[in-house]
């Protein structure tokens, strides 16, 4: 179970498999990957007693201490592989796989480019992806409602992505707990669909403190729905001053050069 937010247990995690493909053309792209043998992310016992509020203090320190350190390490590895790893986060619902399909469709010929799914059951999102043609490995988190470092390690050791690649990481829909789970990324991309209410970024202030980058999903449903946009963006730069924010439709293609523009951008930054 996450005690910081009261989720899941490790045991009942699923890290899929990738199809099997009579392939031998990426032999010449092994990686050297980070060995996660030794660094079991499990959750300490819990006494009997009633907890606490120091105990359970210090449960989530170790918890997220214990994170933080396997997500240097996928750190490192990226930083190594010069793969520039992207946390997509969102509430269900928000359009992050169909921006995602769409973003894959117009880069994967120019650059290699992976995906890990979470969600907490099912592979149907990472089937989408691999409509694609682009590789990706489903993460079900069973009662978890977010991604953690250990999770991300287990599956880049079975995804195995090239150097100089894209990584998208299409975490659980969730707007709470993702916020504090580094997972070792270049910098977290929050998506918000225009049918969801301009006030988010002020309902959910960590996500938005902790992101990079706002997407504004969905701009093409505007003229039928009554959200302020500037009100929105105002929310989210008061909550986070430096936020970038896009303006998007992933399914009309509206304001998708902006995107991958941005993404161009943090390629070379590196």
């Amino acid at each position: 179970m996450c005690t910081t937010c009261g989720c899941g247990h490790p045991d009942q995690v699923r890290i899929g498999e990738l199809p099997h493909v009579h392939n031998d053309s990426n032999a010449q792209h092994a990686t050297k990957l980070p060995n996660f043998s030794h660094s079991s992310f499990r959750m300490p016992d819990f006494p009997q007693q009633e907890e606490t509020q120091q105990r359970l203090l210090k449960v989530e320190q170790d918890i997220l201490g214990a994170n933080n350190q396997l997500a240097d390490m996928n750190r490192r590895f990226f930083a190594n592989q010069h793969i520039l790893a992207l946390n997509l986060v969102s509430s269900p619902g928000s359009g992050k796989t169909t921006l995602l399909t769409t973003t894959l469709n117009a880069l994967k010929n120019d650059y290699p480019c992976y995906v890990i799914e979470g969600d907490q059951q099912t592979e149907n999102d990472a089937d989408r992806i691999r409509q694609t043609g682009v590789p990706a490995i489903q993460v079900n988190t069973g009662k978890g409602c977010h991604l953690d470092a250990q999770m991300i390690g287990n599956a880049l050791v079975k995804l195995q992505p090239q150097e100089n690649s894209l990584m998208f990481i299409e975490n659980v829909g969730n707007l709470v707990c993702p916020s504090e789970f580094d997972l070792g990324e270049h910098a977290k991309v929050v998506i918000l669909s225009v049918t969801e209410g301009e006030d988010k970024p002020l309902k959910y202030p960590h996500m938005f403190a902790a992101s990079k980058l706002m997407i504004l999903n969905k701009v093409d449903l505007l003229p039928y729905l009554k959200f302020d946009v500037e009100q929105c963006i105002a929310n989210a730069k008061r909550v986070n001053p430096n936020i970038e924010v896009i303006q998007l439709s992933a399914t009309t293609e509206q304001g998708l050069s902006e995107w991958l523009n941005w993404l161009e951008q943090q390629r070379k930054q590196g």
